[in-house]
């Protein structure tokens, strides 16, 4: 890596942390968590993009909410400089790995995938099932019927499954056609 590359990625982590920084609270103060800030460069202009979520999910209401709050805290500021940029405030899509207790909370009711380690020297074991319930020390995971707990430190970054489910031929039925 040149010189002149590794400046421009230390710059980037410096304006990244700061972002963070002046982010989190305006974020917080509308009830959602601050997931991440990435910042890209779009041809002249930057792409800042502000991941958001909150328990229940984040609407689009929220959205334009803390899309506003946001956008007035860059405003005043000068984290990113005087070039222009363009913000996008979206929601974590499916694939984000969980990795904090909120997000295996958040995730109760979902299929997962994720590797279990007992210790540092042991294999990992992978485990699929359906979260139960998280807190700040375990994850509850039905898995093959039983419900097993798996302490935080032991779990690697989690990985929602897609499911699609089968449309039973009983809601077809049930359905009128006006006949």
């Amino acid at each position: 890596m040149s010189a002149g590359a590794r400046d421009g990625r230390v710059r980037g982590d410096r304006q990244k942390a700061a972002l963070v920084e002046l982010l989190e609270p305006v974020v917080g103060e509308s009830g959602h968590d601050l997931e991440d800030v990435a910042i890209s460069q779009a041809g002249r202009r930057r792409v800042v993009r502000v991941i958001v979520d909150a328990d229940g999910g984040v609407s689009l209401d929220d959205i334009a909410v803390v899309s506003r709050a946001v956008s007035k805290a860059l405003d005043e500021t000068d984290v990113l400089g005087g070039s222009p940029y363009v913000l996008e405030v979206t929601s974590p899509g499916v694939d984000r790995p969980l990795t904090e207790p909120r997000h295996w909370r958040r995730a109760a009711g979902r299929l997962v995938k994720v590797a279990f380690t007992q210790d540092e020297q042991g294999p990992a074991e992978t485990v699929e099932g359906r979260v139960v319930a998280a807190d700040e020390a375990e994850v509850r995971i039905e898995v093959a019927g039983s419900e097993r707990a798996f302490p935080l430190s032991g779990l690697g970054p989690g990985r929602v499954q897609v499911e699609f489910r089968r449309i039973e031929a009983d809601d077809e039925e049930g359905e009128t056609h006006g006949h």
